[in-house]
């Protein structure tokens, strides 16, 4: 059967052919789940094509990461994958001692991130996986906006050894890449060139981020776009050569906006150049079942809200 183009993928499924992919270029990846695959996109993908490198250890998070870990000591790769919140908040201990200070070569998979959740509510929704896991030593963290960065990164993941963890959107997204897009970890992509104010981004909010880029281009606003899939190693470099020409800087992610993305940006910026920061994304709350769009109005971080806050930062 021949698969649609990876742009016409849901996410999900994205990740269990590229899985296949990398299992059948390296026999010592395996796919790890916890009771979860179907959303993942790993079963029927990657269980039916390779069941001997796929292991379901059931509701039992802590156990699949202390489990990878043992494997990685072995010379294998696995891939552990679940909802954000259990990826990272329900074993953020496990995930310290055996990944992170074990060094090991464990490759952790989040998916559903932020309001991307509604359905499932506050207990689901977890805003933030980026703040405490870019906090860990020895853990790089990745959050890739369209399928074939999704391809890339996990490319890089799989060929470089390393805790890393890396969120996962599941529906079908617009390319923002093509085929060619090769991931380069601790740089930003810059998607618009521009003069008056600097935006930030970072996966499921770079395509809003471009929606508003183009608006207000059509009002004489010139937004430079940073897209930032690498949240650590940060882009720190490309970050302050756009803050040295607009003097302005917005940040947007699907997330607190303490410590993840405009936490990297405004430690980088105190430190090397002092600048005009909004940061928007969810405030200090839990989340709660409702619609992204109800979402993005009661928090302000939507469209809408990206062009205000741009805006502002002109006057």
């Amino acid at each position: 059967m021949t698969l649609q183009p990876l742009h016409k993928q849901e996410i999900r499924f994205v990740y269990g052919n590229v899985l296949n992919e990398l299992i059948t270029n390296h026999p010592e990846v395996l796919c790890l789940e916890a009771d979860l695959s179907k959303a993942s996109g790993t079963n029927p993908a990657v269980l039916s094509r390779y069941p001997d490198h796929f292991i379901d250890v059931g509701v039992a998070e802590a156990n699949m990461i202390g489990l990878a870990a043992g494997l990685a000591t072995e010379g294998k790769i696995p891939f552990c994958a679940t909802f954000c919140c259990f990826a990272t908040r329900r074993v953020y201990d496990q995930i310290t001692i055996s990944v992170a200070y074990a060094n090991t070569n464990v490759k952790i998979i989040g998916t559903g991130p932020g309001v991307t959740q509604g359905p499932n509510g506050g207990t689901h929704m977890c805003f933030q996986d980026l703040a405490i896991m870019r906090v860990m030593p020895n853990m790089q963290v990745f959050s890739p906006c369209d399928a074939y960065e999704v391809r890339s990164v996990l490319y890089y993941m799989a060929e470089n050894h390393g805790g890393m963890y890396m969120q996962l959107l599941r529906s079908e997204l617009p390319a923002v890449f093509d085929e060619t897009y090769q991931f380069q970890p601790g740089r930003a992509r810059k998607l618009r060139d521009g003069h008056d104010v600097t935006l930030v981004s970072t996966g499921y909010m770079t395509h809003f981020a471009i929606a508003a880029a183009e608006e207000l281009a059509k009002e004489g606003i010139s937004v430079e776009l940073l897209h930032c899939p690498s949240i650590k190693p940060f882009p720190e470099t490309d970050l302050i050569e756009s803050a040295r020409k607009t003097n302005a800087v917005v940040t947007v992610e699907n997330q607190s906006i303490l410590g993840g993305l405009g936490g990297a940006v405004c430690e980088t910026l105190s430190e090397h150049y002092p600048t005009r920061v909004k940061r928007l994304g969810i405030p200090d709350r839990f989340g709660e079942i409702a619609t992204e769009e109800y979402l993005f109005e009661k928090h302000g971080f939507g469209i809408k809200q990206i062009k205000d806050a741009c805006r502002d930062l002109l006057t």
